[in-house]
């Protein structure tokens, strides 16, 4: 039976004055992590001063029925020895390697191609350890080692074994066309050798190429549960191998099918998770067309300082699209007087071509006299209001 009394005890401190063997301490069984994964490569250490029986020598723990370790998963258990960590520590450590369990995922594997831990179990004779010891183990599970301290006392350190959440994302968010993109995916599951360096596919595509590539993910080094994948983009080529057709302006997406997921989650569940970037120069939102050089012009587009009340005025600006592709806009002119009362709402509608420039205006005829604030706006459209620039103020003096 697998115990988890022990998971919330804080790490003991690695010396042998530490130990208290009655369990009002943290006890003599400890791990290197309290939750791992269900391929995680497991550190056991014991803090057993009692059985450092030759202060000359390096002593061994679990190899006689006096001084017996066993380590479990559910459903599965091996004999195990501990070395001690030198001449006289009274400290013994080991590790076993948690090898997954294949029946979970079935013939459609971790990765929806047939991948699967390997599942295997030690063969003991008569004992294993206290290094490359395999035990299988499912992702929702447990390990336990037992420690037969005394004939009538025997002492058990659990952890918990569970499958994690993945994530997605591009390590930049925007690439140039013909350029390279790094693709990475964090999920400890499908390390399923701790010893080696895992592979996976993922898929990638583009708006100009929907069907998209495979891309190859190489975990970046032994047991990181880490992988990355980089991808070419070109402007001149199909999608080929780790290459991506796209158009200056797509939007790539990155695609990863998690299918070890968490309680709780079932075994048959699965989970989709995207992450996009866009391809080609980015303009800041308040960049795409930004007015500038507001001013006030009579009927002959004369400057003036001072308008009279009644007469004709044009309240101008220039816009400028920063875009690639046509950008539809609506100006906005509105006049406040002195109390911030609206008296005057205008707007023209259009669209810009990549990196034209406009001079627009709008017209306002003041009744009275006073002081007034003109401000200018550029936006998507008028029931789209989002903003093409940031807006511009104009003070009027009226007389």
């Amino acid at each position: 039976m697998i115990l988890m009394a022990l998971l919330l005890v804080p790490q003991m401190a690695f010396s042998q004055t530490s130990i208290q063997i009655d369990g009002t301490s943290s006890g003599p069984i400890h791990f290197n992590k309290k939750v791992f994964g269900w391929t995680d490569q497991v550190y056991i250490t014991v803090y057993a001063p009692d059985f450092n029986s030759d202060p000359n020598m390096i002593d061994v723990i679990g190899l006689t029925s006096d001084d017996k370790v066993t380590v479990s998963t559910t459903g599965h258990s091996i004999p195990y020895q501990l070395v001690e960590t030198g001449a006289d520590t009274g400290i013994f450590t080991g590790y076993v390697i948690l090898t997954g369990d294949p029946t979970q995922k079935g013939t459609t594997g971790v990765d929806g191609q047939g991948t699967n831990p390997s599942g295997i179990e030690s063969t003991c004779q008569p004992v294993c350890g206290p290094t490359e010891g395999f035990l299988p183990s499912t992702g929702n599970d447990g390990i336990t080692v037992s420690f037969e301290y005394t004939r009538d006392r025997t002492v058990t350190g659990s952890a918990i074994i569970k499958w994690n959440e993945g994530n997605i994302k591009w390590l930049q968010p925007n690439y140039l066309t013909n350029s390279q993109g790094v693709v990475e995916i964090i999920d400890p599951d499908m390390n399923l050798n701790p010893k080696s360096v895992d592979k996976f596919e993922t898929s990638i595509w583009s708006d100009s190429d929907t069907g998209g590539i495979k891309l190859a993910m190489t975990e970046t080094g032994p047991d990181t549960g880490i992988f990355d994948g980089m991808v070419y983009f070109t402007t001149d080529l199909k999608s080929s191998g780790n290459r991506l057709h796209v158009t200056d302006g797509d939007t790539v997406t990155a695609e990863y099918i998690d299918r070890t997921l968490p309680f709780p989650y079932s075994p048959s569940d699965e989970l989709r998770m995207n992450a996009t970037a866009t391809i080609g120069t980015t303009v800041s939102p308040l960049d795409r067309a930004p007015a500038s050089n507001p001013r006030i012009l009579d009927s002959n587009g004369t400057s003036l300082d001072r308008v009279t009340a009644g007469q004709q005025i044009q309240i101008v600006s220039e816009i400028t699209s920063n875009e690639k592709n046509k950008q539809p806009f609506a100006y906005l002119v509105q006049v406040q007087d002195s109390s911030g009362i609206t008296v005057s709402l205008s707007w023209i509608t259009g669209s810009l071509e990549p990196n034209q420039i406009l001079t627009l205006g709008q017209s306002w005829e003041p009744k009275l006299p006073g002081k007034y604030t003109a401000q200018i706006f550029v936006w998507q459209g008028i029931v789209d209001p989002d903003a093409l620039s940031s807006p511009l103020t104009l003070q009027i003096s009226v007389v």
